[in-house]
């Protein structure tokens, strides 16, 4: 089994808010990937004394554990309990109704030798590759159908479509945001590869537009994952100023890229 992981702060002098792991049972029958991407707060707080990417490591760690050592729980029991887990973390000193509590996107898959389970929440990147070559993305595309003027400030996008009907979820400190995650099974053989990736990888894709998914991993089966990151970072810098791209919400991102061969 090939493996690769790759994360990359957005700036030098800024924490990484994503997360990575691959988790191998002991028995060494299966696996599974996860992948999240914290979700930046802005300037007046979250109203909690935790940073994001304390909750991404305490969340990853948990969903990191319950994947691989229990295997009769479904996906979304796993994420449940995983966000229980790290609320009950820090419940008693932090405002965890807060709508910026912190919070992350989710990529989880766990495979054995018979099927290959995926859940995706909110617009991190999980794609599937099959024997033939075909590449399926399993996305979660509500933030995508979102109307523009709900994000146009984070008051109102926290008012009206944050982790609310209509809008879009991410995993805070509600375990019952887990039934509103994409899910799915497809059987160990319709699988050779798959990858979990943050928007700030997924950018060589949805916002620069350079290739398709089929491409896209296409880069990082050739030339590894770092070098799609590495690609990335070129088209960032020649649009610095973000002129040509305007929705991108910062110059750089964290790039978070685990790739797997079954």
């Amino acid at each position: 089994m090939r493996t690769e992981v790759v994360s990359e702060p957005g700036a030098p002098d800024r924490p990484n808010e994503d997360f990575a792991g691959v988790g191998l049972p002991a028995s060494g029958q299966g696996g599974c990937v996860i992948v999240l991407d914290g979700v930046t707060p802005p300037p007046d707080g979250t109203g909690c004394l935790h940073s994001v990417h304390w909750f991404t490591a305490r969340l990853g760690g948990a969903l990191t554990e319950l994947t691989v050592s229990r295997g009769d729980l479904t996906l979304r029991e796993i994420l449940e309990q995983a966000i229980a887990r790290t609320a009950a973390a820090h419940g008693a000193t932090c405002d965890l109704s807060h709508p910026r509590t912190p919070q992350a996107t989710v990529v989880l898959s766990r495979w054995s030798a018979e099927t290959v389970e995926f859940l995706v929440l909110s617009d991190s990147v999980l794609l599937l590759r099959s024997p033939d070559g075909t590449v399926t993305p399993v996305l979660d595309d509500r933030l995508d159908r979102v109307p523009r003027a709900s994000l146009a400030s984070d008051a109102i996008a926290d008012a009206t479509v944050r982790n609310k009907e209509g809008g879009f979820f991410t995993a805070a400190a509600d375990p019952a945001v887990a039934a509103r995650a994409v899910t799915g099974t497809v059987p160990s053989a319709e699988v050779r590869a798959l990858a979990a990736l943050t928007d700030g990888a997924t950018r060589w894709t949805e916002k620069f537009r350079e290739g398709d998914w089929t491409a896209l991993l296409d880069v990082v089966r050739k030339e590894g994952a770092r070098a799609l990151v590495g690609r990335v970072r070129e088209l960032e810098a020649a649009d610095r100023e973000e002129r040509v791209f305007l929705r991108r919400s910062k110059t750089h991102d964290d790039a978070t890229v685990v790739y797997v061969e079954l």
